[in-house]
């Protein structure tokens, strides 16, 4: 069963053959709102975005800032539930046609059932899932559930990983590798440094697949300037930031991310 993984696979390989890198958003779910965040998840991929990762919010999310903490915990206070999280996956991705991945900490999907969740993201057309925190080693048991219903399994690597270690990280994902710029949480930074690049290629040497950066990018120089090199360049921070900044206004946010998307989706055409 092919699934969805083949509409992520086709997304990235016309971004390539446009000899460009592909851009990638990122949003918690029920952030602002549960209808909201289908909103704007939808107004990223209507506006430049190849792909779209709904984050699962999480009550402990040590891999990220105080950004997308604090778009967590408006989320989770809203009660947001993993059947939103599939609603915004399935309503984000009708509306596009376009390829979108669920990003979650383990737990959650360890808790609900490994292949209840790649089931229904399946159904609800998801292309797959990244988990930042699950170790290769103990992933054989969600992989089969993947693959089985046509999902990708996206798997973080940092500069810290060793050369070996990236071999057996990437030789396990599939669809992409998300590539962690620096060590630490996510964040926009002033500039996304060399160590990103190195990864990078250290990656490229043990995989075919796409690598896509992630942490750090914040506007369309930034991304001019990983594109450069990467595959991808996934935004998060940056957008949650935009929509941080209208509290009350949801039209004011939506317009401000479809800016923002615009002028990212310029900034990865490399030349």
């Amino acid at each position: 069963m092919n699934g969805n993984i083949e509409l992520l696979n086709s997304a990235l390989e016309t971004a390539r053959a446009q000899d460009r890198a592909a851009l990638v958003g990122y949003l918690p779910a029920g952030f602002p709102t549960v209808e909201g965040g289908i909103a704007a998840c939808t107004a990223l991929l209507e506006s430049g975005c190849d792909v779209v990762e709904v984050g699962l919010p999480h009550s402990d999310p040590v891999l990220d800032g105080p950004v997308i903490q604090t778009a967590d915990d408006i989320a989770l206070r809203g009660g947001v539930r993993i059947a939103d999280v599939l609603r915004t996956v399935r309503e984000a991705h009708a509306a596009t046609g376009k390829p979108v991945l669920v990003m979650t900490y383990w737990n959650p999907v360890d808790r609900y059932g490994a292949e209840r969740f790649a089931a229904g993201l399946a159904e609800a057309g998801g292309a797959g899932c990244i988990l930042p925190d699950l170790p290769v080693e103990e992933s054989e048991g969600w992989r089969k559930a993947a693959e089985q219903h046509g999902l990708g399994t996206v798997f973080v690597v940092a500069p810290s990983s060793t050369d070996e270690r990236l071999a057996r990280i990437t030789s396990a994902g599939s669809g992409f590798v998300y590539a962690a710029s620096l060590m630490g949480v996510t964040g926009t930074r002033e500039s996304v440094g060399d160590e990103a690049r190195d990864l990078v290629r250290r990656t490229r040497a043990t995989t075919s697949l796409p690598v896509c950066v992630g942490l750090g990018v914040s506007n369309a120089r930034q991304a001019a300037e990983v594109a450069q090199f990467a595959d991808g360049v996934i935004v998060g921070s940056a957008f949650v930031k935009r929509l941080l900044a209208a509290p009350d206004d949801l039209a004011t946010g939506l317009a401000s991310v479809r800016e923002l998307a615009g002028e990212l989706a310029r900034g990865v055409r490399r030349s």
